[in-house]
């Protein structure tokens, strides 16, 4: 089944204007954030990652700029949410339109994995095989430079 040319077309245009507004953005020195900034950003949505919803218990939390800075967003209070390291990596820099199609592929992903159609259990099978090897990479990869006994 060959993919539906026109979403194919949307998502690779998507990609290309995300990619075109980091070849024309400034590289900004980042500062931290204070103690203060960082319970400021965190009050913003009352103790919750704005991404998936869930409660921030930690402080291993990170300040997820809204207007990403590759795209010209700065380093303030004001352009910065609170996220959980793990959903703020998959939202990544990507354009809010290219992010909800992602959600949404992923919601319908989902369905068809759970129904059993013969979509889902193939991607079921591609992605765990995909996980399996992401996961032995950081396993890997995290030995780098150590030394055992």
């Amino acid at each position: 089944m060959k993919p539906n040319p026109d979403l194919r077309v949307r998502l690779i245009d998507l990609r290309s204007k995300r990619g075109h507004g980091k070849r024309h953005s400034i590289r900004r020195p980042r500062a931290s954030l204070t103690a203060a900034e960082r319970r400021q950003v965190l009050g913003k949505t009352s103790g919750r990652c704005h991404i998936c919803g869930g409660k921030v218990e930690d402080e291993k939390w990170q300040a997820d700029h809204v207007m990403a800075h590759s795209a010209g967003g700065t380093h303030d209070v004001d352009n910065y949410l609170p996220a959980h390291a793990t959903c703020n990596n998959y939202r990544w820099d990507y354009l809010p339109e290219e992010f909800q199609f992602i959600l949404k592929l992923g919601v319908w992903v989902r369905t068809q994995i759970e129904r059993g159609t013969t979509v889902g259990n193939s991607v079921a099978s591609a992605f765990a095989g995909h996980e399996a090897r992401r996961v032995k990479r950081r396993i890997l990869g995290s030995g780098k430079g150590s030394t055992s006994n």
